[in-house]
């Protein structure tokens, strides 16, 4: 690992810091949060829309996802970057965007039963960036190519992991987005 790039987390980036979830809701799942998530790492790039986000492992052996393995996401139009694996368990995995990458910070895929509905299983992306530098922050955030490809491809990704839970969802995905400014106000979003 020693020619990777390093990381790039949140506090290297340039802007309001994007905390952004989608999650969609699946009732009566045929497999545990544990089972769809072991499905997952299994094969990261299957769950996402090669169109619009191509998912390649660049670092790390062939298989399930662990620490330290890196993907190379290219993704349509100059938002191409690595991401690297900074953690993994039994129902979810994160990576960390290394430097090069248009968005500094990090990003988390989970399964898990809901605590008001036991028999629904909610899979979710987290992510907590900022992006790169005020260049890329522009053209991403303002001008909002990046953004909209983004949420495009992890929208489509939760579909796939609900349509491979081989459940009922419940309702689209949902997105939400908390924007955090400079002066430490936050401006939440949400839509389906």
């Amino acid at each position: 690992m020693s020619d990777s790039p390093p990381e790039q987390p949140a506090s290297t980036g340039s802007g309001p810091l994007l905390e952004r979830r989608y999650f969609i809701d699946v009732q009566r799942a045929r497999h545990s949060p544990a089972q769809l998530m072991a499905e997952v790492q299994a094969d990261v790039p299957r769950f996402s829309p090669e169109a619009l986000a191509d998912f390649e492992k660049t670092t790390g052996d062939p298989g399930p996802i662990k620490t330290g393995d890196e993907f190379h996401i290219t993704i349509r139009g100059p938002w191409n970057g690595s991401v690297r694996v900074t953690d993994v368990g039994a129902t979810y995995f994160e990576f960390i965007t290394l430097e090069g990458h248009p968005e500094a910070g990090r990003i988390r895929f989970e399964a898990h039963y809901l605590d008001e509905s036991p028999d629904v299983l909610r899979f979710e992306i987290r992510s907590s960036a900022r992006s790169r530098d005020g260049l890329v922050a522009f053209a991403y955030d303002t001008l909002g190519g990046g953004k909209l490809m983004q949420e495009a491809s992890w929208v489509e990704f939760c579909r796939r992991v609900a349509a491979a839970s081989g459940g009922h969802a419940l309702a689209d995905v949902v997105v939400e987005t908390f924007r955090h400014d400079e002066a430490s106000h936050v401006h939440h979003t949400r839509h389906e």
